[in-house]
């Protein structure tokens, strides 16, 4: 983990991505807890790199992988030896071993560090923080200005039956306020919402408690859980 605690989107990415080790990752869980800038990056990250999650297939790996991997390997009558003593065209089982661990753990690196890079160019164009009456961070909106939007909830939020959360946006007064989509089973999502203008600073974002399906007047009606202006990222 990074020893420089004001980077708080490295901390957040090294947690998202698990690359801190139990201790690292309790402390951040705790300090997470009591700092609401390193909870939303936490949340921010977690959105970002959400893609890895969507397009990964999940694979079962076997209790007798190095097993299958030493049969496939040429089979060497020399004993293992220290690894610190192997020459570049050593064969034996041991050196093979170690070389393709470490393969599997560079090519493992580089596919994060691409994914990362990659992630970092998708970037949102507006982040809007929602809080309540009371001033407490409920939800980060991610407006990309493509028609899409993220919403990461960071607060449990109780919805009664026939009821359901509703995202809006207000991009002018004249135009009035536009729902981005409903929020089900109260967890965060992405969202596919209506073409806009390209959302600009200051720009108006809430949650409200509407009927199921949505409000029937195309307007905000029910209780305003959550709301707040956004920022341009720079």
């Amino acid at each position: 983990m990074s020893e420089d605690r004001t980077d708080i989107g490295g901390i957040a990415d090294e947690y998202v991505l698990g690359l801190l080790d139990a201790m690292e990752a309790r402390q951040v869980e705790a300090d997470m807890e009591r700092d609401p800038d390193l909870k939303a990056a936490i949340a921010a990250s977690r959105e970002r790199f959400l893609p890895l999650d969507d397009t990964a297939e999940p694979t079962v790996i076997d209790d007798d992988l190095w097993s299958r991997i030493d049969a496939a390997l040429p089979v060497q009558g020399a004993a293992p030896a220290d690894v610190s003593r192997l020459t570049a065209n050593d064969n034996r089982p041991g050196s093979w071993r170690a070389t393709a661990l470490a393969a599997m753990v560079a090519a493992v690196i580089l596919a994060v560090a691409l994914s990362f890079n990659l992630m970092r160019t998708v970037e949102p164009l507006v982040v809007a923080v929602l809080v309540n009456e009371a001033g407490d961070i409920q939800a980060i909106v991610e407006d990309f200005g493509n028609e899409k939007a993220a919403v990461r909830l960071l607060a449990d939020f109780t919805v009664p039956e026939g009821k359901t959360i509703e995202v809006w946006t207000l991009p002018s007064p004249e135009r009035g306020p536009v729902s981005l989509g409903l929020i089900d089973d109260a967890r965060s999502v992405r969202l596919d919402g209506p073409a806009l203008p390209k959302p600009h600073d200051s720009q108006l974002y809430e949650l409200t408690l509407e009927q199921a399906g949505g409000s029937p007047t195309g307007r905000p009606t029910g209780l305003i859980l959550a709301k707040g202006f956004a920022k341009i990222t720079r």
